[in-house]
């Protein structure tokens, strides 16, 4: 009889332990939510078309350079006919650029510090560009050393 109920258990852990190995059969197991959709809010120049994507997150205009490395420079512009999104936001991979400098109504120097293997989000602070900024420059390359040397 002890013996009987060993083997029951031990089935049905088995039946557990291999049914968990195909997670995705799970009741509760939910697809990740899809990208969000590219949208054409800014022309960007310096770039070939659909280089680096732009995409709304929340309020926020995101422009996607994680695939940007080495050096580069683009120019972003409004679409002809709009005006600046209230909030700009560029996403970009540690490691593979180690400064993004943005010069609109006032200049700002972004340092990357390498350690996640994964995309980050750096968002513009207020006044980098107002509404009269006929357009801001973006560009990025090796990180800068306080004493200004590249390193």
């Amino acid at each position: 009889m002890r013996a009987r109920q060993l083997r029951r258990a031990a089935m049905a852990m088995l039946a557990l332990t291999l049914a968990g190995c195909s997670s995705l059969h799970w009741p509760w197991h939910h697809a990740p939510p899809p990208p969000p959709p590219p949208v054409h809010e800014l022309d960007i120049a310096g770039a070939p078309p659909d280089a680096y994507p732009q995409y709304w997150k929340r309020n926020t205009l995101l422009i996607d350079l994680s695939s940007a490395s080495g050096t580069g420079t683009i120019t972003l512009k409004p679409v002809s006919g709009t005006s600046w999104p209230v909030r700009l936001s560029f996403r970009v991979t540690p490691g593979a650029i180690g400064t993004l400098r943005v010069r609109g109504a006032e200049r700002v120097v972004l340092p990357i510090t390498p350690g996640s293997p994964h995309p980050i989000d750096l968002d513009l602070t207020p006044g980098v560009y107002s509404a009269q900024t006929p357009q801001i420059t973006v560009s990025w390359g090796a990180s800068v050393a306080r004493d200004g040397a590249e390193n």
